[in-house]
């Protein structure tokens, strides 16, 4: 591949970079939450939810920030509302949106009825609202058990059926998924393992394709490198440290704002993009930064596991799990960057046609988040 093609392939990446750095925060997406409760007759969901989307008819699928979405104006509208308005607007049109809630028993579907609608203010519009809905179907006779899902564009789903402690079933559904059959005499559990299995994948999707900030950090630390081994014990060096902060910040231990954390998470982006531009550091030296760094993105990566809600007794298990799935989407991103410059690593021009552009375009990312971060 030629010098002016690879010129041209980086100014278009850092193009994209550009264009997705400026909807990394505003209208995030996160997944809906459901305290499931099976009784004799009736089911009832309480369900952590953003009521906006459903009203604006985002595909949740297929984005991760509502700026992305053709209805982001639409979406805009309905969050700048006052809570009673946006009931009105959601038992108005209930009949359309109560379709994508799920409920089946023995392959039969059932309606769904809202019983509650808890909205909070408007407040900060820039930060995704979370409303508690309450939503209930009378059972058929007998015995059977109920299956429970969101219909494909609804997004994640996390269901949680109460009432059987820390061993109860809890899902983690992508949209047009089901529940197994919840019973109704009693309540479904699961393993430890199932659990572990589950967040090792909420983890790898935290990286690819949720962790724009995460991943540019990444590919700071690849076009650092020259060589594989010690890019990996660096990988493993922010892995391990934001393990610790993780934990410590998931329990309450250790607790700061993410006002004051994105922007220095940012701010660690800049400085990568910056030390690799001016060929600052060595590799002893770099990895002990990162792991400094990794301690800070640990507290950034905690509000993903508060999003899930993890019952106290499987914390261990999603936590190993989590970082293990993590791992595992940086490794991903570090392969990727390999597949598409590994080939010119070797070529007396790597570093000054590829390495510096990209880091520069990092640094400038990095830098636009800070300021975004901060000050808007």
């Amino acid at each position: 591949m030629s010098r002016p093609i690879l010129s041209r392939l980086l100014g278009l990446s850092m193009a994209l970079l550009l264009t997705i750095a400026g909807a990394a925060r505003a209208h995030e997406i996160r997944p809906t939450i459901a305290d499931v409760e099976v009784g004799a007759e009736q089911v009832t969901l309480t369900l952590r939810i953003t009521l906006e989307t459903l009203l604006a008819g985002i595909d949740l699928d297929s984005v991760q920030n509502t700026n992305d979405a053709p209805e982001a104006a639409l979406y805009d509208m309905f969050r700048a509302m006052a809570p009673e308005r946006l009931e009105a607007a959601l038992r108005a049109d209930w009949a359309r949106i109560g379709r994508g809630f799920l409920i089946e028993v023995e392959g039969q579907r059932l309606t769904p009825v809202i019983a509650a609608v808890d909205i909070p203010a408007a407040g900060d519009l820039e930060l995704a609202r979370d409303s508690i809905l309450t939503v209930t179907a009378d059972l058929p006779p007998g015995g059977a058990g109920v299956r429970l899902g969101l219909a494909p564009g609804y997004g994640t789903f996390v269901p949680r059926q109460v009432g059987g402690g820390d061993d109860a079933y809890e899902g983690f559904l992508a949209g047009g998924e089901m529940t197994p059959e919840l019973p109704r005499a009693e309540v479904l559990t699961e393993g430890a393992g199932a659990v572990f299995l589950r967040y090792i994948g909420a983890g790898f999707e935290h990286i690819v394709p949720l962790g724009l900030d995460h991943i540019l950090f990444v590919l700071g630390l690849y076009f650092f490198a020259t060589q594989v081994g010690p890019l990996l014990w660096q990988v493993s060096a922010f892995t391990l440290a934001h393990t610790i902060t993780l934990a410590l910040a998931a329990t309450g231990t250790v607790t700061v704002p993410a006002s004051v954390v994105e922007p220095l998470i940012a701010a660690t982006i800049v400085y990568v993009g910056v030390e690799n531009t001016l060929g600052w550091g060595n590799v002893r030296g770099r990895t002990a930064l990162v792991f400094g760094f990794g301690l800070l993105h640990g507290l950034g990566f905690a509000s993903v596991l508060g999003d899930y809600g993890i019952a106290s007794g499987r914390f261990v298990q999603a936590l190993v799990g989590f970082n293990i799935g993590v791992e595992f989407g940086q490794l991903a991103v570090i392969a990727g960057a390999f597949a598409l410059t590994g080939w010119f690593i070797a070529r007396p021009w790597y570093r000054r046609a590829i390495a510096i552009p990209a880091s520069l375009s990092i640094a400038a990312v990095g830098a636009y988040w800070v300021v975004e971060r901060t000050l808007l």
